[in-house]
């Protein structure tokens, strides 16, 4: 049994026709047909049977799909963490971090990390979590830090590490800085901005619906850098996550949001169905003793 069969037969399961599959991995679809028949040959009987639809498994296709799925995922694991290795001549870590989780209460266990295991480099992708998702399931991460409205299913594993408040946002001079803590409605008569990547953002506007409030978006960014320095600007007020807030800065206060107070839970995300190597574990634990 070859790689390049597993490949293949998995192409088919995925495209549904060999037609699709062949374009799919880049080969003729004679050499496609070739290969699963050699499979087929090794396995003992069909794997697919083909009908008008396209192409179906057989029982046996059903049996040793998980398995080969399995094993052909290990082995791109294997491959990217070898390149990562003779690229680096470290142990690498690859770590995708959506885009709005906030580095405050990571940065200390990544150092305490580092203190304990000084030759594992960590490499910090900073994306979407769709795009990083992607990237976890081919195998080019070890890990996802993450805040999903929905927990995802198999192959993938999450540990909540911690609860994150929503808190408002604004420069040193507003009037808010004056208050304990702010209420939604509150918002209303100020200039908001408007953080599109929010994966709150569908829910906070639910919550304003149902409340008959209206937040005027004076200005919308995908860049939670962009909101922070019109924040400093005094050109309005956002929501964001404690953790995104800096708090070594004298131009920017915020407060806490209540009634009603927004929660988002952070969670580790990581492969169930490759087997996880020494470094990733250790990594997972720091982060379950840090929280």
């Amino acid at each position: 049994m070859e790689m390049h069969q597993i490949r293949y037969f998995l192409a088919v399961c995925d495209r549904g026709t060999f037609t699709r599959a062949a374009q799919a991995v880049y080969v003729s679809q004679p050499s496609m047909t070739q290969a699963i028949k050699k499979l087929e040959e090794e396995l003992g009987g069909e794997l697919f049977v083909r009908d008008r639809g396209g192409c179906h498994l057989t029982a046996l296709g059903r049996l040793v799909e998980p398995n080969l799925r399995r094993i052909f995922l290990e082995a791109q694991a294997i491959k990217a963490e070898a390149i990562r290795f003779t690229r680096l001549n470290t142990v690498p870590i690859r770590v995708g971090m959506m885009n709005t989780i906030g580095s405050q209460s990571l940065n200390p266990v990544f150092a305490d990390f580092q203190r304990d295991f000084p030759r594992i480099e960590l490499e910090l992708i900073v994306d979407t979590e769709s795009n990083l998702l992607r990237q976890l399931d081919a195998g080019y991460l070890d890990l996802v830090i993450s805040a999903p409205i929905a927990l995802p299913v198999r192959p993938f594993q999450s540990l909540l590490l911690y609860r994150e408040r929503y808190v408002v946002v604004f420069s040193n001079q507003h009037r808010f800085k004056q208050m304990q803590s702010i209420d939604l409605k509150a918002l209303q008569s100020e200039p908001y901005l408007d953080r599109l990547n929010c994966e709150l953002r569908e829910k906070l506007k639910s919550v304003c619906r149902d409340l008959h409030i209206e937040l005027y978006a004076a200005y919308r960014s995908n860049s939670e850098e962009w909101i922070l320095n019109m924040v400093r600007a005094g050109m309005g007020v956002a929501l964001m996550p404690e953790f995104s807030v800096p708090k070594d800065t004298e131009l920017v206060d915020y407060r806490n949001l209540i009634d009603p107070e927004i929660i988002r839970d952070i969670h580790a995300i990581f492969q169930t169905q490759v087997s996880p190597k020494p470094e990733r574990q250790a990594l997972i634990a720091k982060l379950q003793q840090g929280f």
